[in-house]
């Protein structure tokens, strides 16, 4: 990262790419579920999620999602970015053990307004679990 605030708009360009991964654990689930209040037992309940058309439990999605967020905070763009809209698309469960690796990838500069699109993914063993698109606003250079 070229500073602590993280890239300038003026140090993006279309095709820059970080990453993120992470072993998704039982604890992870169930903080998470804490945390969020998402209690469903499809993600907390092993009886009840056998018995779903998952056979076993799942990560929550929104808990893969976040990956993403991690990327753009603390790696690109970085500190200082603001999170201005995500879109998702869900493709795969995500299970306890389960090693999610989140990718973003710079898609367009908006010049005029120092928004950045990024391409989002969500992998685990190179299967596209989530993806979809997100917009961030980025600090400029001080003049």
């Amino acid at each position: 990262m070229p500073d602590l605030n993280g890239y300038f708009f003026e140090d993006l360009a279309e095709g820059m790419s970080a990453s993120y991964a992470k072993t998704v654990t039982d604890a992870d689930i169930t903080l998470f579920a804490g945390v969020s209040g998402d209690t469903n037992p499809v993600h907390i309940d092993d009886e009840f999620a056998r018995e779903t058309m998952f056979k076993g439990r799942i990560a929550h999605g929104m808990l893969s999602a976040s990956f993403i967020s991690t990327v753009f905070g603390t790696r690109l763009p970085g500190p200082g970015c603001i999170y201005l809209s995500q879109s998702l698309r869900f493709k795969a469960p995500v299970r306890p053990g389960d090693t999610v690796t989140a990718r973003v990838t710079v898609a367009e500069l908006k010049p005029e307004r120092r928004q950045v699109r990024f391409d989002c993914v969500c992998l685990v063993d190179g299967k596209t679990v989530l993806d979809g698109e997100a917009l961030i606003l980025v600090p400029a250079r001080a003049a």
